[in-house]
C-alpha cells in the first residue's frame, strides 16, 4: 500500500495528486470516489465553493476527469476499468438548483448535502453515457452504502447523536458492512462491463426519477466543467 495525499476540498491539491500519480506510470483499474462531509455549517472550500458541493461533488468530478485518460488506457475489453462513486439515499429528496449550486440564496445543511449527493448520481449517469459513446473500456456506477456508523454524523443535532449512540448497534451498518456494496461494484465479476447502475445492498435498484433527466445531466456537466476549469469537449457528444 502506498499513500499519496489528496484533499478533495482543494482543486490545487487534486491537480498535484494527479500529477504525482501519473509520474509513477501506474495503471489505474479502480477509482472509488468516497470522500465527503455531511450537514456542515455554511462554509466554503479554499476555492470558494460551498463545502458540500465543492468537496462531495466537484472534487470528485475534477479528480475523475483528470484520471480518465489513465483509466481508459488501463481498461481492456475483458477487464474494464471501474469508477465507483458513493452517493446516498438522501439524493432521493435532493433538488439540483442550477441557478444556485452554491446555495447562496438560502442555505440549508440538509438541502446542500442532498443536492451534492444527487449531483453525484447525475454525474455518474452522464459519465457512463460519454464513456459508452467513446467506446471506452471503463464503467461508471454509483453506490448507496446505507446508514453507516461513522464520524460522518458529527455535525448532526445533539439529540440525533444521542439516538444514534443508543441505536447504532441495531439500525446502523458497521463501516465494513457499509463498504460491501462499494467493494462489490469495484471487483465483482457480475459487474464486469456493467455501467450506469445505482447499487444498494449489492443489487441494482432505481435511483430518483430526476437523476435520469439527460438534459439535466448534460447541463450539470457543462456547469461543472466551468467551475473546475476543464474542457467540456466530451459533453458535445450525442
Amino acid at each position: 500500500v502506498e499513500f499519496l495525499y489528496c484533499d478533495l476540498a482543494s482543486m490545487k491539491s487534486i491537480r498535484q495528486f494527479v500529477q504525482q500519480f501519473r509520474a509513477k506510470n501506474c495503471p489505474l483499474h479502480v477509482l472509488v470516489n468516497n470522500a465527503g462531509v455531511m450537514l456542515v455549517p455554511e462554509r466554503k472550500t479554499e476555492d470558494g465553493f460551498e463545502e458540500h458541493f465543492g468537496l462531495n461533488y466537484l472534487g470528485h468530478f475534477l479528480l475523475t476527469n483528470l484520471l480518465l485518460d489513465t483509466l481508459k488506457q488501463s481498461g481492456t475489453h475483458s477487464h474494464n476499468a471501474r469508477i465507483v462513486t458513493v452517493s446516498s439515499a438522501t439524493h432521493y429528496v435532493g433538488k439540483l438548483h442550477l441557478n444556485d449550486l452554491q446555495s447562496r440564496c438560502s442555505y440549508s445543511p440538509h438541502g446542500a448535502y442532498a443536492q451534492s449527493k444527487l449531483a453525484l448520481v447525475l454525474f455518474t449517469y452522464r459519465l457512463q453515457h460519454l464513456l459508452t459513446a467513446n467506446g471506452s473500456h471503463v464503467t461508471a456506477n454509483v453506490v448507496d452504502p446505507g446508514v453507516v456508523n461513522t464520524e460522518l454524523y458529527k455535525h448532526v443535532f445533539w439529540v440525533v447523536k444521542v439516538v444514534k449512540w443508543m441505536t447504532a448497534w441495531l439500525f446502523f451498518k458497521t463501516p465494513e458492512e457499509g463498504a460491501s456494496t462499494t467493494i462489490y461494484a469495484a471487483v465483482s465479476p457480475e459487474m464486469e462491463g456493467a455501467g450506469g447502475c445505482y447499487l444498494y445492498n449489492e443489487e441494482r435498484t432505481k435511483s430518483a426519477d430526476v437523476a435520469y433527466d439527460e438534459e439535466l445531466q448534460r447541463r450539470l456537466w457543462t456547469e461543472s466543467c466551468k467551475m473546475v476549469g476543464i474542457s467540456d469537449e466530451a459533453n458535445r457528444l450525442p
